[in-house]
């Protein structure tokens, strides 16, 4: 290793210093900026708790962190400043992780640069850090969450202690012997059997970084038995690889972002362990999760944002995956999701710097396709020629990360979501756990206002023509709940959804789709058939009249209420939205009650959606559903017949007879 590190070879790095541009010098510089114009910072106690408080409570967003301004916090959107706790802790954890990036990214500009103020800096972080670590205290309760010491949950410890081992790794052959057993024995080892002790016996992405961040100190300290914990007990990351895995390659969460971020640790170390006895990458499983997800690109160009994803972390944006994978494997879907990233952005960057080829070849970027991924339960129908998408989610309970919304909707239409997932936000803000997360905010059924008990879906049928895509699920609470082998808080309500059985079918027609909602309820519970539309509601064919919202739990906060009686006849609500033509609704009812609309927040709150309810108290609810996306389409006659659906499908002067038998579940049109 002489001249070289853990990371690099002595030819590597010199490849490194050859490639540097003074534009990617200038970046570094800029994003420790913070930590190189101040004195080193370090909280003297376990001061330090959790980044995802630092959202405003009122608007979701994240507030604005200044260094000078420890105990004053501001909202972007009104400049309302918060004072206190949770914030001043949150402000504590973000100043150790600028102090911890600045350790790898500044160990780096010396390894670069030469120059001595960048081993400075990063010795004296280090120093200080090993100084107080040992003495700091144990605190936490962040939910689902293991304690922390310098932060207040296992998760932050082991992203702190990635950054400072890095860092370490960088600038380890300039120290003294004394300064290098100092951090070692205090922060690095005290740091990895922290972790060791506090790794949680679960799938789950964290224990991914964990073992990640135990493994990368292992190699760099050359420590077998932390190399062992990570990669070879329970739960260690070949463990989390062969079960937290779907069969087509997605993590099952079921996040796009938490699939990314357990891929991103285990790269973290796949980063120093490739070529030796260490490497991960003869697990196919590995190859698997760097290319699913990038089947789910959107015609937005964003990815889905299923289950957690705060706002922004749906874009494709993961240079610092797709570099070195593409470097090690020479798969063109990872160039291709390399192109797609840097038609919005330069690629003068440290990703392609350290890992990546000398030059991308002339690969086209990613384009939304349709897809069916059963083992995942994500299905997307496509219509490249609208530029109009549907996804259908009948995907497994995937844990912690999940939401309450089985066979919930998302539409695009001319590329702009008109029925959106929303995400979430920050953790701690009230609106995660009061409003992003719940089923009543997604478009699907809720049940006294409370959240679907994990279920399983089962897909009954699929089918993609020329013609036409038809997909057939059914959520059945009639069968046992789902689990898996990860740790999560009981947040739904198993006695609303006894016995109830909710089948979706979905008729994609490209221009336009039909929906079908079969709902059985013996127990005659409230029944919530839930949309919300980006856009605002332009006219309908339903007289709605004003009153109070009559909706308690997550929707108690929709305000500008109507109500409306049910018909038997179609009932049409036409939506302005960024698309360029008129969005339409067309439903039919049978057993249904009452009408309800409404605005409640969008994601971030500072713009309203509009809410449409269909409310039931019938044992059996049907609801058919015109999604008309090109003003062509109308839906005048629906005929229930058992298990027959008819219905006359009026377009440009014809008239198509649609027969669905739902006891084969098989369509045809005449």
């Amino acid at each position: 290793m002489k001249n070289g590190t853990h990371q690099f070879t002595a030819a590597q790095l010199e490849r490194i210093r050859s490639k540097a541009t003074d534009t990617i010098i200038k970046q570094l510089i800029q994003d420790n900026n913070v930590v190189l114009e101040h004195n080193v910072l370090v909280p003297p106690d376990g001061r330090a708790t959790w980044n995802l408080y630092y959202f405003c409570p009122d608007h979701g967003v994240r507030l604005q962190w200044d260094r000078n301004k420890p105990s004053e916090h501001c909202c972007p959107v009104d400049n309302k400043a918060f004072t206190g706790e949770p914030y001043d802790g949150a402000w504590w954890r973000w100043l150790n992780g600028l102090n911890a990036k600045a350790c790898k990214q500044l160990g780096l500009l010396w390894q670069i640069t030469g120059d001595i103020n960048y081993l400075s800096k990063v010795r004296e972080i280090l120093i200080q850090y090993a100084k107080y670590y040992p003495d700091y205290q144990e605190h936490g309760g962040i939910p689902y969450n293991g304690p922390g010491k310098a932060n207040a949950q296992t998760l932050c410890e082991a992203n702190c202690h990635l950054d400072f081992a890095l860092g370490y790794d960088f600038v380890k052959q300039q120290l003294s012997r004394t300064e290098q057993s100092y951090i070692e024995q205090r922060l690095l080892r005290e740091g990895a059997d922290f972790l060791m002790a506090h790794r949680t016996p679960q799938l789950h992405n964290h224990e991914m970084k964990i073992n990640a961040t135990v493994g990368v100190i292992g190699l760099i300290l050359e420590d077998i038995d932390y190399l062992d914990f990570a990669l070879h007990t329970k739960y260690a990351m070949n463990y989390q690889l062969n079960h937290g895995v779907r069969a087509d390659g997605f993590w099952f969460e079921g996040s796009v972002h938490y699939h990314y971020y357990a891929l991103e640790a285990l790269l973290a170390f796949e980063k120093l362990a490739r070529g030796t006895e260490h490497s991960l990458a003869a697990n196919a499983n590995y190859r698997a999760m760097i290319g699913f997800p990038l089947k789910l690109i959107l015609n937005t160009g964003d990815f889905p944002k299923l289950n957690d994803c705060i706002a922004g972390q749906e874009k494709l944006k993961h240079s610092q995956l797709f570099e070195f994978a593409y470097s090690e494997f020479g798969d063109d879907l990872y160039g291709s999701a390399l192109v797609s990233i840097y038609q919005q952005a330069d690629r003068n960057n440290i990703d392609a710097l350290l890992y990546g080829v000398d030059e991308l070849p002339a690969l086209p970027p990613l384009q939304a396709t349709s897809l069916h991924s059963a083992e995942s339960g994500i299905t997307i129908f496509n219509d490249d020629s609208s530029n109009n998408s549907l996804l259908l989610k009948h995907s497994p309970y995937g844990g912690e990360h999940d939401h309450y919304d089985r066979l919930g909707l998302i539409i695009i239409m001319e590329g702009h979501e008109v029925l959106p997932d929303l995400g979430t936000t920050g953790y701690g803000a009230e609106l995660h756990y009061g409003y992003y997360k719940n089923t009543a905010s997604h478009n699907t059924l809720a049940i006294n206002q409370q959240n679907q008990p994990p279920i399983n879906p089962k897909l009954i049928k699929y089918t993609n023509t020329d013609s036409f895509g038809w997909i057939d699920t059914v959520a059945d609470w009639n069968e046992p709940e789902a689990s898996v082998d990860s740790h999560t808080l009981v947040a739904w309500d198993s006695a609303s959804y006894t016995s109830v059985k909710f089948r979706r079918s979905i008729l994609w027609l490209g221009s336009a789709a039909i929906e079908i909602n079969q709902i059985d309820n013996p127990h005659t519970q409230q029944l919530d058939l839930t949309w919300h539309v980006r856009g605002q509601l332009d006219s309908s064919s339903v007289e709605l009249r004003d009153t109070t919202n009559p909706l308690k739990g997550p929707l108690a906060r929709m305000h500008s209420c109507q109500t409306a009686e049910v018909s038997g006849n179609a009932q049409q609500f036409n939506y302005q939205t960024a698309a360029s033509k008129t969005y339409r609704q067309t439903m039919f009812n049978q057993g249904a009650d009452q009408l309800i609309t409404g605005n409640a927040p969008d994601n971030p709150a500072v713009n309203d959606l509009q809410y449409v309810l269909v409310r039931s108290r019938s044992q059996a609810l049907r609801n058919v559903v015109l999604h008309d996306f090109s003003e062509g389409y109308q839906l005048k006659e629906v005929k229930w017949d058992n298990n027959l659906l008819n219905l006359n499908l009026h377009h440009r002067g014809l008239i198509n007879h649609i027969e669905i038998d739902f006891e084969s579940s098989t369509v045809s049109f005449t």
